[in-house]
């Protein structure tokens, strides 16, 4: 299995067909996918000016995707070699961090779905690398009452089942669409996100 450097190159072969390009850089979301597979290629497509359904779309514009792409790559890893360290080096102190935050990373290890956007056509509209900058710079602070990306403090609880993916729950951002992670919120924003959640329901029981 082609791994994502390698996919890149294959993006950005020159003399490679468009439609293998296209496809090449698809694959290499499966590798690295900020908001999830769909939703990060919506991103890409729209900053980008690439039809989705194109087959064959400029090379100029792919190759733009492709940056953005690795530019938001190079940071996260950056990220999490830090983080990796850190928790090397807390551990030998006997030092724990509290299991949320450490379950958080394990399931987004590699950056797919860092920001998981369950609409695929809701989304953050900067790059990527800015949003991630943002998550990251969340996840050294303290807990807050916002979205760490937009700054929003419409945070609503919800499940999620995908095809072809585990059934999944938690904060949501209402504004921009990403799954916020529960280490960068408040427990009262977080009683207060479920509790949106269930008068929703409580009411549409009632209707």
């Amino acid at each position: 299995m082609a791994g994502f450097r390698s996919l890149a190159r294959q993006v950005r072969d020159p003399l490679g067909d468009l439609a293998l390009r296209r496809y090449s850089l698809r694959k290499c979301l499966e590798r690295f996918a900020p908001y999830g597979h769909r939703a990060t290629w919506d991103h890409l497509c729209a900053r980008h000016g690439i039809d989705p359904e194109d087959r064959a779309p400029d090379p100029a514009r792919l190759l733009g995707a492709l940056e953005e792409l690795e530019e938001a790559r190079a940071i996260w890893l950056a990220y999490e070699a830090g983080f990796a360290e850190r928790r090397r080096r807390e551990k030998h102190e006997g030092l724990r961090r509290p299991g949320a935050f450490d379950d958080w990373h394990r399931r987004t290890w590699g950056g797919h779905g860092v920001a998981r956007c369950a609409d695929p056509e809701v989304h953050p509209s900067e790059p990527l690398a800015e949003v991630l900058r943002r998550l990251i710079a969340a996840l050294g602070s303290g807990p807050g009452s916002a979205c760490p990306v937009c700054a929003d403090t419409g945070i609503e609880w919800r499940q999620e089942r995908e095809r072809g993916h585990e059934p999944w729950s938690g904060p949501v951002c209402t504004a921009c669409g990403i799954a916020v992670p529960q280490p960068v919120l408040t427990d009262r924003t977080l009683a207060r996100a479920r509790l949106v959640r269930h008068r929703r329901l409580a009411a549409a029981a009632a209707a």
